[in-house]
């Protein structure tokens, strides 16, 4: 069996870190998964793809199955103790680590390289954690399913488990979506303008501020003002008070502190 079923040219635990990175190294995403065929053609549109196009970025998806043992290829097994459901078993997700970023302990990682548990304990998904990962030269995130994956996984062999919200998947296949997608548009040259990834949502603690395109009046709905004038200025002052005031209705949690 293969282990790349699907291919696309395109720390918390403890002390890891990647420094932010000017060069042109690409960054190289692998997802460890039980079905690669999930992503077959979801990084074939929009940044994703123009990013892979520049070669800023590959992303690999691997089938787990491909190290595992036995010749059923088993990567599940029943929870010690009972209880409802499956586990994810260690020994092929251990292997797979080793294989792929080429070390099967958290402290042994080379440098730059970033192991990302997917699952609904993790701490949550941001933009700051999003920053980190773009600026790493690999990452490898493993895909939760089942009831979840064996604990010693997350003890001593990812740097990072993260979830993207407080509810649950049936699987961490859409999250590795979310972080690849979140962590490559912040690559330099990936967006069409160098400074769309520093003014939107949560780049300053904000909220974006809202948008405007034409005609000026929708139905009776107008057009701030203050948006025509072409005073870069106050239309720069507007759009800080409408990013805070944004925020503030939506998102008070942000303001806190």
């Amino acid at each position: 069996m293969s282990r790349t079923s699907w291919f696309g040219s395109i720390r918390r635990k403890g002390f890891w870190n990647c420094e932010i990175n000017e060069s042109t190294e690409m960054l190289r995403v692998d997802i460890i998964t039980i079905f690669p065929g999930f992503f077959r053609e979801v990084f074939d549109y929009g940044i994703i793809r123009r990013a892979r196009a520049a070669k800023l970025v590959t992303v690999e998806a691997h089938d787990l199955r491909a190290w595992t043992s036995d010749k059923h290829h088993m990567v599940d097994d029943r929870p010690f103790g009972g209880g409802d459901g499956m586990v994810l078993k260690a020994e092929p997700i251990f292997a797979a680590v080793e294989s792929l970023a080429g070390a099967s302990r958290r402290e042994d990682f080379p440098e730059g390289r970033r192991v990302v548990l997917l699952s609904p304990q993790g701490r949550t998904f941001n933009q700051s954690l999003a920053t980190e990962f773009a600026a790493c030269q690999q990452l490898v995130l493993i895909c939760g399913r089942y009831e979840g994956v064996d604990e010693r996984v997350a003890e001593t062999l990812v740097t990072d488990e993260v979830s993207i919200g407080d509810y649950v998947l049936s699987g961490g296949e859409p999250a590795a979506i979310v972080v690849v997608d979140a962590a490559i548009r912040l690559l330099p040259g990936a967006l069409g303008s160098e400074t769309s990834a520093t003014t939107e949502s949560f780049s300053d603690g904000l909220l974006d501020y809202p948008h405007y395109t034409r005609p000026t009046d929708f139905g009776g709905l107008q057009v701030p003002e203050v948006l025509l004038t072409g005073h870069h200025a106050e239309i720069a002052r507007w759009r800080r008070e409408a990013a805070l005031a944004k925020t503030k209705r939506n998102r008070p949690d942000l303001l806190k502190g």
